[in-house]
């Protein structure tokens, strides 16, 4: 069982931070550039070109690495930043990107749309094309966010538990068949021994996280954190008094919901409404 890693902070820069990482990694392993590139079926002198930061490559030989070093999704990630021409975003995301490499299990509430671990492609790429990705760039992130969901699918995947608000399900994308696919992806994902997804329905009222989605980390060292993300920035919570807070808001939200089986029957009425729908 491959050992769960956390990305160091020897640079702040993340396209820097990306190239020391990927030589971290073969050094760690005692390899050159060219038994990795034999290794791993490619040119070694890509791997030198990245570890040098002359480029990032693409999200394929990303995944490949993550794939290789046992490091599901983690090297994605800090591409996926090394990418991004957000810069005020990815120094807000990186923190946060590091602890969810590391995290025993993962709690989250969604507002408006479902978690990037549980989009699918079609999904992504709309939700992304929306907030201004275009060309390359949106192919690249769409990839990046595919390959993040390996988080949840390893031998050591840590428990990871979603609340949906109704919103989220009421909210569909244009293609009714991607929309359709979105659906079962979720009810899928329900059925895995490691995931949880409940609903909470618009009858429940209002509750105390309106306002921001929501991600809890219970950390190896027993600590939780929270990471407050709306659709222009994200806040890293790490102090306790207010964590805790946070997490009696969300013990209230999650009695509120629906149960599992209850959800999953929610979904299910949703996915007949959308394939029974004639204008479909």
């Amino acid at each position: 069982m491959p050992t769960r890693r956390v990305v160091t902070s020897r640079s702040r820069e993340p396209r820097a931070r990306f190239a020391e990482e990927l030589r971290a990694m073969r050094v760690q392993r005692g390899e050159s550039l060219r038994q990795l590139g034999e290794r791993g079926g490619w040119d070694w002198s890509l791997f030198g070109k990245m570890e040098k930061g002359e480029t990032v490559g693409g999200p394929e030989v990303v995944q490949a690495l993550d794939t290789y070093y046992g490091t599901p999704g983690l090297l994605l990630a800090v591409w996926e930043l090394a990418v991004s021409g957000k810069a005020q975003f990815r120094e807000r995301y990186r923190r946060y990107m590091s602890l969810e490499a590391d995290a025993v299990s993962l709690w989250h509430f969604a507002v408006s749309v479902p978690p990037g671990l549980l989009q699918t492609p079609g999904y992504a790429r709309e939700v992304l094309a929306a907030g201004g990705l275009r060309g390359e760039e949106l192919d690249q992130q769409v990839e990046a966010r595919m390959g993040r969901r390996e988080l949840l699918a390893s031998d050591d995947a840590p428990p990871f538990r979603t609340i949906l608000s109704e919103a989220v399900l009421r909210t569909p994308l244009r293609d009714a068949a991607e929309w359709r696919a979105q659906l079962e992806y979720l009810l899928d994902a329900g059925e895995r021994r490691n995931v949880t997804v409940q609903v909470l329905p618009f009858s429940a009222g209002l509750h105390g996280l309106l306002s921001a989605d929501m991600w809890y980390l219970r950390l190896p060292d027993a600590r939780t954190v929270a990471y407050a993300e709306n659709g222009y920035q994200g806040e890293l919570i790490e102090e306790t008094a207010p964590v805790e807070r946070l997490q009696l808001r969300y013990d209230a939200v999650r009695d509120m919901a629906l149960s599992p089986a209850e959800s999953r029957k929610f979904i299910l009425r949703l996915l007949e409404e959308v394939t029974c729908d004639p204008s479909t």
